[in-house]
């Protein structure tokens, strides 16, 4: 079998509540072959041996940080470093290896770490965190390690153990050498923002109380493990802005999604953006439990990555579903906001505009990654502009100061006939350019097999699904998601290269198939009536409507996918024109397939791309365990290094010192959902001396 569908355990049932069930994605890994090895291109007899004459490293180009997660906080994944190009990267060695000892397997008990993590670099300083939220500090040339801080969180109940990177800030008016003058923040699965001396690890007593804010104050009741932080803060000027995560598929009422912004000396509490139709406001109420409620529960929640305008005080915020996923009738409003990118004024926290990119959104297609500022030079001048790529596979470029799109959007009918009780946006918004970059539709006689009877059997259960396009209407007999809610582009988001005008993005394409269950039919499943099969999916309760879910991979009796190949690329897009410039598949089935079978007929994926002023991507993600590089021009592969885990993070790449090495870093620790290989390393490439 090459994929499986695992349901999880619920919570005690005097909670009335099932903890979120992931789908879990599991490609066996039958064999590891992957041979590193390579053929000599040169032989060199009187040395005994053979090696590849090599250059000396050029030590002309520039030194570069990785300040930020997304590099800085326009999120766009670009660095100046040039030492390591086109004609070199085939050169690329290991340089270290850093273990972070965090790494906890799956088991019939709970769920296992995924290692996402994107370190940034200051100085010469590398910091990042591990999926238990322990902070460590690196020197970035060697990876000794420097300082380790255990917040030691309270994993009962979190599902996600993910930490997906930490902040930095510096203040300018410390006196040299003071303590907290520099400061690392760090948001935990539990729920806090904490404070770290930058050069120590120490907590910064004065910030909020004793170095830490409780982000769940306000929140009023919580289910352990639904409630906490996963992705960095965004610092713009002395604001600390900040989303949180709030599992899915839960309940109606589940904590509300605020945004909210402190001081990033003391902690205090500047503003609270609490997702509300315009005109709407929340009075402070009293929880059944006498806790105090102050934010309206079950609006929508920014669990991903910020970007930031510091020139224009807009803080850039892409927003989840309203709770929950796939019924929305009983939302009253509350999803004006959802599946959006929302800008936020820096100093109000009042919004300047936001852009929805699925209306009434009951399929989760919300935006999941880190929206990517550019400037967008277009035959009226150069206008401030913003990319943001959706589940869909949808790519919206807008105008960053005012929201309106670059190119047009079409508001297109979609079909409304649904789920009793359900009801369905007339139009949906498409973009015209760039083209979406998945498939918005399967037929059956496109299903994908080895075999003619594998073929069959996909395409009978193509035919047995409903399916209209990408918002096919949600029902009790079962429709197809394709996209899924796995994507198209997720969390890794996009990378942008301003000298070429070239946005690069990977997306996955795998259908899932879903059907809502009358809640009847789900009450009898928890008491033990629906066959063993039955459980083989994912069961989420969606308390307080009418329906339960469930929800899977579509895949033949024999585990492939029923969607045709690639099911996973990299697109380069031109900026100028929205134009695809070209298109490769991203992985191959050499983790995924028996007997380590390596065709090129691309992967899902997690994670993201980086590009350099030398003309390189660099991208990991893929569910073979390798990091790759491209030519960002052709999208040709030039390199790959087999990593020891899953590659599911974005990497990062810096030079610190002008006589110095640039360095290619990431994190190697699998992606407990997708069951790539588990691990706990922290891998660093460079040129040979």
């Amino acid at each position: 079998m090459w994929i499986h569908q695992a349901s999880l355990s619920q919570v005690e049932p005097d909670q009335k509540v099932m903890e979120q069930s992931q789908v879990q994605i599991s490609f066996s890994s039958i064999t590891r072959q992957g041979i590193l090895g390579g053929v000599c291109a040169v032989f060199w007899i009187g040395l005994g041996g053979c090696h590849e004459p090599r250059e000396p490293i050029d030590l002309s180009g520039p030194t570069a940080e990785w300040p930020q997660y997304g590099a800085d906080i326009s999120g766009d994944r670009f660095s100046p470093a040039t030492q390591i190009d086109p004609e070199n990267v085939g050169q690329l060695e290991e340089a270290w290896t850093y273990h972070t000892g965090d790494l906890v397997l799956t088991t019939e008990e709970g769920y296992g770490t995924s290692f996402q993590n994107t370190p940034i670099v200051v100085g010469d300083t590398l910091y990042g965190c591990t999926p238990l939220n322990r902070v460590f500090a690196l020197n970035a040339e060697t990876g000794e390690e420097l300082w380790v801080h255990d917040p030691e969180v309270d994993l009962e109940g979190v599902i996600l153990k993910i930490c997906r990177g930490v902040s930095y800030w510096k203040d300018e008016a410390a006196v040299a050498g003071s303590g907290c003058a520099e400061r690392i923040f760090l948001g935990t699965v539990d729920a806090r923002m904490i404070a770290l001396d930058a050069k120590t690890g120490r907590v910064c007593p004065g910030f909020g109380q004793a170095g830490q804010i409780d982000l769940s104050e306000g929140i009023g009741n919580l289910i352990p493990g639904e409630y906490g932080v996963t992705s960095p803060p965004l610092i713009l000027g002395d604001a600390l802005v900040t989303g949180t995560m709030v599992l899915d598929n839960i309940r109606v009422d589940a904590p509300g999604g605020v945004v909210r912004a402190y001081d990033v000396r003391n902690g205090d509490q500047l503003w609270s953006w609490d997702p509300l139709p315009p005109g709407r406001e929340f009075i402070e109420t009293t929880g059944p439990d006498g806790e105090s409620v102050r934010y309206h529960r079950g609006t929508t929640n920014a669990w991903s990555i910020l970007s930031g305008d510091e020139e224009r005080g807009l803080v850039f915020v892409p927003t989840g579903n309203t709770a929950p996923d796939y019924f929305g009738a009983g939302r009253d409003g509350l999803d004006h906001f959802s599946s959006s990118v929302v800008a936020l004024d820096v100093k109000t926290g009042k919004p300047a505009w936001h852009f929805q990119t699925v209306h009434h959104d009951v399929w989760d297609y919300d935006v999941p990654s880190q929206p990517a500022l550019f400037e967008f030079k277009g035959e009226n001048g150069v206008r401030p502009a913003l990319a943001q790529s959706t589940k869909l596979g949808h790519i919206f470029l807008l105008d960053r100061t005012t929201g309106e799109p670059l190119f047009p959007v079409e508001e297109r009918p979609v079909p409304q006939d649904g789920a009793t009780g359900e009801f369905f946006s007339p139009t949906q918004p498409f973009p015209t350019r760039p083209p979406p970059i998945h498939p918005q539709t399967l037929l059956p006689e496109e299903a994908f097999g080895i075999t003619p009877w594998d073929r069959a059997d996909c395409q009978r259960k193509i035919a047995a699904l409903r399916y209209e396009g990408p918002f096919t209407p949600p029902e009790t007999e079962g429709w197809m998601g394709y996209p899924s809610y796995f994507g198209g582009s997720n969390w890794g988001s996009m990378a942008i290269d301003p000298d070429r005008d070239l946005l690069i993005v990977n997306a996955s394409r795998m259908a899932s198939r879903l059907r809502l269950i009358p809640r009847s039919e789900y009450n009898a499943r928890m008491e033990g009536g629906v066959s063993e099969a039955a459980m083989l999916e994912s069961w989420e309760p969606q308390m307080g409507t009418p329906y339960a879910v469930t929800r899977g991979f579509l895949v033949s009796d024999w585990g492939l996918p029923c969607s045709p190949p690639p099911w996973g690329t990299l697109v380069g897009i031109d900026l100028r024109t929205g134009d695809i410039r070209w298109e490769v598949p991203l992985g191959t089935t050499e983790d995924l397939a028996p007997f380590g079978l390596a065709l090129p007929l691309g992967v899902p994926s997690q994670g993201g791309p980086i590009v350099t002023a030398s003309g390189l991507i660099f991208i990991a993600a893929t569910m073979d365990d390798y990091i790759r590089a491209f030519d960002i021009e052709t999208g040709d592969e030039l390199w790959k290094a087999r990593l020891p885990a899953g590659g599911q993070a974005t990497p990062l790449t810096y030079r610190v010192r002008p006589d110095g090495k640039q360095y290619v870093v990431v994190a190697a620790g699998g992606h407990v959902m997708m069951e790539t290989t588990p691990g706990d390393s922290l891998v660093a490439y460079a040129l040979p001396d």
